[in-house]
């Protein structure tokens, strides 16, 4: 007796694939078509408008984020030159409170050189007055050695004193000169 095979024919017997049996050809046929149209349908009312709805999605967010990068490359560019702008004007400003400074300072030391000048002028002052009055005290003892030696000089050359009053009149005369 033979054994039979792992197959669960028997043995000699060979069956043909049932999907290639020509009598079940219109069957598959018909659910070709049924599943065919229902994939279809499916595809159609449900997938593909879903896919669709994404794609737009994407779409509409990359244009908007386009739109967006845009304004903010607008609003950057605002705010550079609105920086530059205030960058300006603070070195403007810089500038204008140096030179306030500079003319302040400036006014400062003409106003100490001033006062400086004023002091020495009136410390100047106050010398010369007392070289004049030193002088003036220097003149008198002048005039009262030169008094007293034209009236010694007179008194030997002649042998007798002059009278003062002659003598000053005499001294006073030549000074003047």
């Amino acid at each position: 007796m033979a054994q039979p095979n792992a197959h669960t024919e028997a043995p000699g017997h060979a069956k043909v694939f049932p999907p290639f049996q020509p009598e079940n050809y219109a069957s598959q046929l018909v659910w070709l078509g049924l599943t065919f149209v229902l994939l279809y349908v499916v595809m159609a009312k449900i997938a593909l408008p879903r896919v669709g709805a994404i794609i737009e999605a994407r779409r509409s967010r990359i244009e908007s984020d386009i739109a967006e990068a845009g304004r903010l490359k607008s609003d950057a560019e605002a705010a550079m030159a609105a920086y530059e702008e205030a960058l300006a004007a603070a070195r403007a400003r810089a500038h204008a409170i140096a030179a306030e400074m500079r003319e302040k300072l400036d006014a400062e030391a003409a106003e100490r050189r001033n006062a400086i000048e004023r002091e020495l002028n009136a410390r100047l002052a106050a010398a010369e007055r007392a070289i004049g009055e030193s002088k003036a005290r220097a003149m008198v003892s002048v005039r009262e050695i030169a008094v007293e030696a034209a009236a010694a000089i007179v008194a030997r050359l002649t042998g007798s004193a002059p009278a003062e009053p002659a003598v000053v009149k005499a001294v006073d005369t030549v000074l003047k000169r």
